[in-house]
């Protein structure tokens, strides 16, 4: 019995189910979220435009199925000038503990190119940032990383928790000098040209306080799942997701207080702290600010196409019912054991013969009565 109530407690904290919160296809993207008109925060050689201007310039259009953003492939760049105008989205809502279903067809691509697909907590580095799609200089495989404040490491990668490859360890935003700690997919496909050739694939996250796991399944694999290929499914169960691509713990790494609740960041930036600093190493000719702004039509392929973007929130209600239900039912189980137990103690008690001592002392003689 106390065997069964543990596994049915067991089953229902890891089987949680989400509900569906938000789903973003076509024009919903203009209305989930904002055109951020800043400098970059990554030094990088880009001019981040507002809504209109991105609009204008064909720098962000949809349809009823797709959204596509992109930077400028037209303009040569004076040297003098801000950068390639390009797009930076921040999603109106925050979410905390969710899933988040990304069904992506392209993305950009060439040298100097920095795409990111990623979630930024308020007050930056203190309310985290989770980066589910990075990459430089169209290199792959893509890498997710977490930025923290003080205090959050990974363990070595010694444990199956996840398929890539642990890249490093240390979370903490200013001893690592903003390397953060990395886990590699292990698929080439994951990104740039080679995710792009096969018609692009999926991406999910999934955000709990003890774990934060980041999927990827090529648009051609047997291995999807069905909640998550499914545009329109209602509910997704992670469960049933398989082994993630990377698996970021709270063994050392206190996630419930690091990371507050997080906006969405998409964006396509050039050069900058990351993609400048390796574009050699990258195989890219020339520097990296020269060639940005030089070759406009290197940069025919720099765009994002999505399909959906959907956002799920766990059915709190629903779990807490079946928790409720799942020690009940038990408990009747364990109050029908107590009472057995009672009663055939008491009925033992009458079947017992009286005993009465006969006589004093040591000599004295014990008789049934």
């Amino acid at each position: 019995m106390y065997w069964s109530l543990f596994a049915c407690l067991l089953g229902t904290v890891y089987a949680t189910e989400y509900l569906l919160s938000d789903r973003f296809v076509g024009n919903t993207f203009f209305t989930g979220f904002t055109h951020e008109a800043i400098p970059d925060p990554t030094h990088g050689r880009v001019h981040y435009v507002d809504r209109a201007t991105a609009i204008k310039h064909n720098l962000s259009w949809a349809s009823n199925s797709k959204f596509t953003i992109r930077a400028d492939h037209t303009t040569v760049l004076s040297p003098s000038g801000s950068g390639r105008m390009s797009v930076r989205l921040k999603s109106n809502r925050q979410w905390a503990t969710s899933v988040l279903v990304l069904d992506i067809t392209h993305m950009p691509r060439g040298c100097g190119t920095w795409p990111a697909f990623w979630t930024l907590g308020d007050n930056w580095p203190y309310g985290g940032e989770i980066d589910v799609i990075e990459g430089v200089n169209s290199i792959g495989p893509n890498q997710a990383s977490l930025h923290t404040s003080a205090g959050c490491t990974q363990p070595p990668s010694t444990w199956p928790r996840y398929s890539g490859t642990l890249t490093s360890t240390n979370c903490d935003t200013y001893t690592s000098s903003n390397v953060g700690c990395g886990i590699k997919s292990t698929s080439q496909n994951s990104f740039g040209p080679a995710f792009n050739s096969i018609g692009g694939g999926w991406y999910a996250m999934e955000r709990t306080n003890r774990t934060i796991s980041i999927w990827f399944w090529p648009r051609h694999s047997p291995n999807v799942p069905r909640d998550v290929k499914s545009g329109t499914s209602t509910t997704v169960r992670t469960q049933g997701w398989g082994t993630p691509m990377a698996a970021f713990v709270d063994d050392t790494c206190p996630i419930s207080s690091l990371f507050s609740a997080h906006n969405i960041i998409i964006n396509l930036t050039f050069c900058g702290d990351w993609a400048g600093s390796v574009y050699s190493s990258s195989g890219c000719p020339g520097s990296c600010v020269d060639y940005v702004d030089n070759n406009p039509e290197a940069f025919v392929d720099a765009y994002f196409e999505f399909n959906s973007l959907r956002i799920y929130t766990p059915k709190t209600s629903g779990k807490a019912a079946k928790i409720v239900n799942c020690i009940g039912g038990h408990l009747i189980g364990i109050r029908q054991t107590i009472v057995g137990w009672f009663v055939r103690a008491r009925q033992n008690t009458r079947r017992r013969p009286r005993m009465q001592s006969v006589g004093v002392g040591a000599g004295s003689d014990v008789r049934e009565l």
